[in-house]
């Protein structure tokens, strides 16, 4: 028999297409799945390899071991005290947060268990999240004297200002149900339900139009940032590229005739 391969030599993300959709799973779990710079940078590496793939329409993020992600590694932060590192390693995490967002394809989280500090700002990143009952959300980094003020960029922007603070000065967790109830997730299910519940949400954005999908998605981000009577002007511009799309054509005629649409590439 052979011996199991040491964790340290397996990959961190392990990757998997199926039907137009590839799941990315963090394989760190017997550590949490911390977000040390090599995971980070092989999540990066997924990210922009899926970016240019045209076979591929959703992308789920999901975790090995018995929490999602614990945020990042605080034995590798510790190690390299230095600003240059410390810039480096934000600067890694920012752009691979980024590009969650930049791809084309939807993106969503498949949270089985804990998503503490950058782990739970990794679930505010994805453009939608499903929980089990059991999972537990927060930023708990003041706890190790270290405000989450990287995680605050994306929780802020699901659950807003006063319930951000509160995870970020008490550092205390919140379960499932009020993750729900503030909008950091879309879905909570029982953990036997999980996959059927993420599936769900990709089987029916497969089913539309992925030049619609990735246009909508560039122009939503894009909006979200802009002063009102300018998200206006981006979405109405935006709007006027989607009906000139021949996929609106197929789209409305489909409709219109009681048909599938067959949508182009």
């Amino acid at each position: 028999m052979n011996a199991p391969l040491d964790a340290a030599l397996q990959p961190y993300v392990l990757t998997e297409s199926k039907d137009g959709i590839a799941t990315l799973t963090l394989n760190r779990g017997e550590r949490f799945n911390p977000l040390s710079l090599a995971m980070i940078d092989a999540l990066y590496a997924e990210l922009e390899r899926i970016e240019r793939d045209s076979t591929v329409r959703v992308v789920v993020i999901a975790a090995t071991g018995r929490a999602f992600c614990a945020g990042h590694d605080l034995k590798e932060m510790r190690a390299h005290i230095d600003a240059g590192w410390q810039r480096g390693l934000f600067a890694a995490c920012t752009r691979m947060m980024l590009k969650l967002i930049e791809i084309p394809q939807p993106v969503i989280a498949r949270v089985h268990a804990s998503a503490a500090a950058a782990g739970c700002q990794l679930v505010s990143m994805c453009d939608l999240a499903v929980a089990a009952e059991s999972a537990m959300f927060g930023l708990s980094g003041v706890k190790a004297g270290i405000f989450c003020s990287t995680p605050a960029v994306g929780v802020f922007r699901n659950v807003g200002r006063k319930r951000s603070m509160e995870l970020l000065v008490t550092g205390e967790m919140i379960d499932a149900n009020t993750a729900l109830a503030w909008g950091l997730v879309n879905r909570v299910v029982p953990a036997q339900g999980l996959d059927d519940a993420v599936s769900e949400f990709a089987r029916a954005i497969c089913a539309k139009s992925p030049a619609v999908i990735a246009l909508g998605k560039r122009a939503f981000y894009k909006q979200i940032e802009s002063r009102l009577s300018e998200a206006y002007d981006i979405a109405s511009e935006v709007m006027t590229c989607n009906m000139l799309d021949p996929d609106a054509s197929e789209g409305i005629d489909a409709f219109l005739g009681k048909r599938p649409p067959k949508w182009g590439r």
